[in-house]
């Protein structure tokens, strides 16, 4: 079995489609409908181990007590469990703050159920990183990270990183295939007084395309999503 999941969301054909769909894809599904159903579900859940464990988090934020926003920031005061946004709205504003707030990913509906599964596997993936840091060696398109001797080989080169060059790369790294907003990446990396500075993200990411990147200027694996942050498109091993 892949996990079980909370799932709150108060339409009910959707509810139950995504449920099936998420059985089929191995999850045992609980399901809540409001903020204050899912608070109880969470909050019986939370503390279960083995099979019973809580593993992921699905949230609407359109819920008829409330906005799921709360619902979510709430959680993850308690938890670092894997938590996914679905919404029917588009606003970066939204997003980022979200994001910002322990958000692990964000689903604008309409979107597919393969889609869906993908994103949830990206972002189970990084949560369990995070909890089991054995791995100390990534490899994907070419490229060789050693974190612990802080080393970059490209196409069997050692590639020259400066050390803000490192960081910003290993925190997109350790997030990859999934967008790291620039405040999470300023705070990150240069501290929580750098939030606003923008433009140090736009010229080392340059520099790291420069690096990294075949085609800088068509950038596969730095991504930037307009307006969030960025992306590290790759699947490492």
């Amino acid at each position: 079995m892949a996990g079980r999941v909370l799932l709150v969301e108060d339409d009910q054909t959707l509810r139950q489609t995504l449920t099936k769909a998420l059985e089929l894809g191995g999850y045992r599904v609980v399901q809540a409908e409001s903020i204050s159903e899912g608070t109880l579900r969470f909050s019986e859940m939370i503390n279960c181990s083995g099979t019973e464990r809580l593993d992921l988090m699905i949230v609407d934020l359109g819920l008829p007590d409330g906005d799921g926003s709360s619902l979510i920031r709430w959680v993850r005061e308690q938890s670092s469990v894997t938590l996914i946004i679905i919404s029917a709205r588009y606003d970066d504003n939204s997003k980022v703050n979200l994001l910002d707030a322990g958000a692990d990913d964000y689903l604008v509906k309409p979107f597919s159920f393969t889609e869906m599964m993908a994103r949830i596997r990206v972002a189970m993936r990084h949560r369990h990183q995070d909890d089991n840091p054995t791995s100390r060696i990534y490899r994907a398109s070419g490229i060789k990270i050693d974190l612990q001797r802080h080393q970059v080989i490209r196409h069997g080169e050692r590639v020259h990183l400066t050390p803000t060059e490192f960081k910003l790369l290993e925190r997109l790294m350790l997030q990859s295939g999934q967008v790291v907003t620039h405040r999470q990446l300023l705070a990150d990396i240069w501290g929580a007084e750098f939030v606003e500075h923008t433009h140090y993200l736009r010229l080392y990411m340059a520099q790291l395309r420069n690096k990294l990147e075949e085609v800088p200027a068509q950038p596969k694996l730095l991504i930037t999503e307009p307006g969030i942050g960025y992306r590290f498109e790759a699947e490492f091993n």
